[in-house]
């Protein structure tokens, strides 16, 4: 079963455009209050809300001057785009999962899957992707995110490759029913990045979801199931993981991956 933070102050809500009905249920199944049809703008007495509108399930902080919404999305915008003009294999997630030196289709858990960027990226690439996200509000808005991608002929044919679970990753990865042929840890740390878009993800996030202080746990139970490798990504600078030290890491501009290779992937 799915548990909310204590502190975290929490509605949803819906626009006038929005789907009421499945707002008010996705209310009911989270414990949390409805608050009908209103503008985030004018909410006073609730940090955040899931937000029900045209475009779909988003999260939105509240009061005037707020940042926009933060949604899962697949079709439009950076996932559409590096789907029609992303950089293959080569992109740094591709080559850290280690899609350059493999024709297999590789079974990745992506463990603390976030909105599934990531996820789809790999999918996009032919693997087959099984998406964990324990906090029941981000887990919401992702299978939101997905739903809306089977609409779109064109992302339908990746979101097919992924499948959405529920609960906590390290749960399923210390049980007998876990299998992966790569682990994917993206846990959250505290950026410090001043940039418009990550400030108003970050800033959203936080107030859901705060720090994973288990990461450690995470990693050892991924390098016990994983087949083939551990990826972690991590802010460039950032420490890695208490644990064992990486095998070899890659660099990009803001992230790096800490790859932990446990045996070499097949080739044919």
């Amino acid at each position: 079963m799915m548990t909310l933070p204590d502190t975290l102050s929490l509605a949803v809500a819906c626009s006038p455009l929005g789907d009421a009905y499945q707002a008010g249920q996705l209310a009911r199944d989270l414990g949390i209050p409805f608050l009908g049809t209103t503008d985030p703008r004018k909410v006073t007495d609730v940090e955040v809300l899931l937000y029900a509108d045209e475009s779909g399930l988003a999260l939105q902080l509240t009061g005037k001057g707020a940042p926009g919404p933060v949604r899962a999305e697949f079709v439009s915008g950076k996932a559409g785009y590096r789907r029609e003009h992303g950089g293959g294999t080569g992109q740094l997630v591709a080559r850290a999962v280690g899609l350059q030196k493999t024709r297999q289709q590789l079974h990745v858990v992506d463990a603390t899957a976030g909105l599934g960027q990531d996820g789809f990226v790999l999918a996009g690439l032919g693997c087959r992707v099984t998406l964990f996200e324990r906090s029941p509000v981000i887990h919401a808005l992702l299978a939101d995110g997905l739903a809306r991608a089977r609409l779109n002929a064109d992302a339908a044919t990746v979101v097919a490759r992924m499948t959405l679970r529920e609960g906590s990753s390290i749960d399923w990865l210390r049980s007998d029913a876990a299998d992966a042929d790569v682990v994917y840890l993206d846990p959250m740390f505290p950026h410090r990045d001043k940039s418009a878009l990550v400030k108003k993800e970050m800033q959203v996030f936080r107030s859901v979801v705060g720090d994973d202080d288990d990461s450690a746990d995470l990693l050892a139970a991924a390098l016990a199931v994983a087949r083939y490798r551990v990826v972690v990504k991590r802010p460039r600078k950032a420490p890695s993981i208490a644990g064992p030290e990486p095998t070899t890491r890659l660099e990009g501009k803001s992230s790096r991956y800490d790859i932990y290779s446990l045996k070499a992937l097949p080739r044919a």
